[in-house]
C-alpha cells in the first residue's frame, strides 16, 4: 500500500471523505483546498474560489475523479463568523455549476462528520463541542453562504468522548426561509415552450427561499398529466431547464433576496406529486443536476410556501420524498422530515416576503468512502477534470 500512503500523505493532495444523504452524495474536503483560498470573509473566498481556483472545483466534481451529478463541501476552518465565535467552521457547497448558497443534505452529511472527527487540522475546535445531557445532542454551529446554520447531531457520551448515535437523525436549522411570490401566472413566450406545454400560454408557479431560491410547481402544471409517474426524465429535465431561464430573463424579481445580492438568482426548480402518501419531489438544480434527495434548502423552500398560504401550521412535521427514497423499501422510514419552528421577521423583506419561517429539516447520512485526489503534472486531460460532452460548432 506504498502508493495510496503516498498519495494520502503528500501536501499536494485533495483528501475528502465521501457521504450520502437519501442517496445524494456529499464530498467533503478536508485537505488542499482551504488553504488556497484568500478572502477574509466566506464570500470572499467563494468569489476567490470562482475566479482563481475552480479548476479545483472541477477537479474533484467532474470526471474522472467525480461524475455530472456529484456534490461537493469544501471545509474553510476561518471564516469572518469563526473568528467572532458564532460558527465552529465554515463551508463552501460545490456542484457540476459552481457554488451553491445552501446544501441541505450536505449540512446533515457534515454535522455527522464533524462530530466523528477528531483530527485537529481538519477541524481545529473540535474539543469545543459540547454534549446536552437534556437532548442527547451536539450542536454544530455552520457557516454556510447564506449565513449560520444550526446542526443538532444525536450524540452519546462514552468515557468523556462525543460519539454519533446512529439510531436517530441529525438535524438543521435553517436561515430564515420565505415565500416571493405565490401562485403567479406567468406567460411563456414561444421561444420557451417545450411540447408538454401543449397549446397554453401560461403557468402558475411559486417561488420560495430556502437558502436558496426555487420555483415550485406540480407536475401538472408543466403539462405533465399522469404527474411524475411514467414521466421522462429527459422532457422533465427540458422543460425545468426552459422554466428556469424564463424566470431568471423575465422574472428576475422573484428572487430577490432583501440583503445579499449575491444571494439572488434561481437555482433549482421543484417539479412535486401529491399522489404519494407523501410528497415527492424532483429537482433540478444548477446545471440540471438532478437531486437523490428530497433536497434539504428546497424542503424549507416548500415549508415557507406551504405556511404562507395557510397550508402548514407552526410545528406541524411533514415528510418530503425524492424518487430515490419513495422507492425504498419503507418509504415511512426515508426522506426528509421538515417543520417550520419560528415565525421571523425577514430584514428589508416586503409585501408576502415581510415573514419567514425557521424550518427545521431532519435526515440521516452514511459514510461511502474516503479518497486522495492527485493530480500528476504531464496530465492534461484530468487537470481541471472533463465532461462527457459532443464537440461543439
Amino acid at each position: 500500500m506504498d502508493v495510496f500512503n503516498r498519495f494520502v500523505s503528500s501536501t499536494q493532495s485533495i483528501v475528502a471523505i465521501d457521504m450520502h444523504t437519501v442517496g445524494e452524495p456529499s464530498r467533503i474536503v478536508c485537505r488542499g483546498v482551504d488553504h488556497l483560498l484568500n478572502g477574509s470573509r466566506l464570500l470572499d473566498k467563494r468569489d476567490d474560489a470562482k475566479l482563481n481556483q475552480d479548476h479545483l472545483r472541477k477537479r474533484i466534481m467532474f470526471e474522472p475523479r467525480g461524475h455530472p451529478e456529484m456534490y461537493g463541501a469544501i471545509l474553510v476552518r476561518e471564516t469572518e463568523l469563526t473568528r467572532s465565535g458564532e460558527a465552529h467552521i465554515g463551508v463552501l457547497f460545490t456542484h457540476n455549476e459552481g457554488y451553491s448558497t445552501m446544501c441541505g443534505h450536505a449540512t446533515m452529511a457534515l454535522g455527522r462528520f464533524l462530530v466523528d472527527t477528531l483530527d485537529t487540522d481538519v477541524f481545529p475546535v473540535r474539543s469545543s463541542l459540547k454534549h446536552d445531557p437534556e437532548t442527547s445532542t451536539t450542536q454544530v454551529n455552520l457557516h454556510a453562504p447564506c449565513g449560520l446554520v444550526r446542526i443538532s447531531v444525536p450524540t452519546l457520551l462514552k468515557a468523556e468522548q462525543i460519539t454519533y448515535d446512529s439510531s436517530r437523525l441529525v438535524s438543521f436549522l435553517s436561515v430564515p426561509s420565505f415565500a416571493t411570490a405565490i401562485d403567479v401566472e406567468v406567460e411563456v413566450p414561444a421561444s420557451y415552450r417545450w411540447p408538454e406545454l401543449g397549446s397554453r400560454t401560461s403557468i402558475v408557479l411559486s417561488v420560495s427561499y430556502g437558502g436558496a431560491f426555487y420555483a415550485i410547481l406540480p407536475a401538472e402544471e408543466l403539462g405533465f398529466g399522469q404527474g411524475l409517474r411514467n414521466a421522462s426524465m429527459e422532457a422533465l429535465s427540458h422543460a425545468t431547464a426552459q422554466l428556469k431561464a424564463l424566470i431568471m430573463k423575465e422574472h428576475a424579481y422573484t428572487t430577490h433576496h432583501p440583503t445579499e445580492p449575491s444571494l439572488s438568482y434561481l437555482y433549482g426548480v421543484v417539479v412535486s406529486d401529491s399522489s404519494f402518501a407523501d410528497e415527492l419531489g424532483l429537482c433540478f438544480f444548477a446545471d440540471q443536476q438532478v437531486d437523490r434527495s428530497p433536497t434539504g434548502s428546497a424542503v424549507g423552500a416548500r415549508i415557507a410556501l406551504a405556511h404562507a398560504k395557510g397550508q402548514l401550521s407552526l410545528n406541524t412535521p411533514k415528510r418530503y420524498h425524492s424518487i430515490v427514497s419513495i422507492a425504498s423499501k419503507d418509504p415511512s422510514q426515508d426522506g426528509f422530515v421538515g417543520e417550520a419552528v419560528e415565525v421571523v421577521d425577514i430584514e428589508g423583506g416586503e409585501g408576502v416576503a415581510a415573514k419567514g419561517v425557521v424550518i427545521k429539516t431532519s435526515g440521516e447520512a452514511f459514510y461511502t468512502g474516503a479518497s486522495a485526489f492527485v493530480h500528476e503534472p504531464q496530465d492534461r486531460l484530468s487537470h481541471a477534470g472533463f465532461k462527457v460532452e459532443l464537440p461543439r460548432a
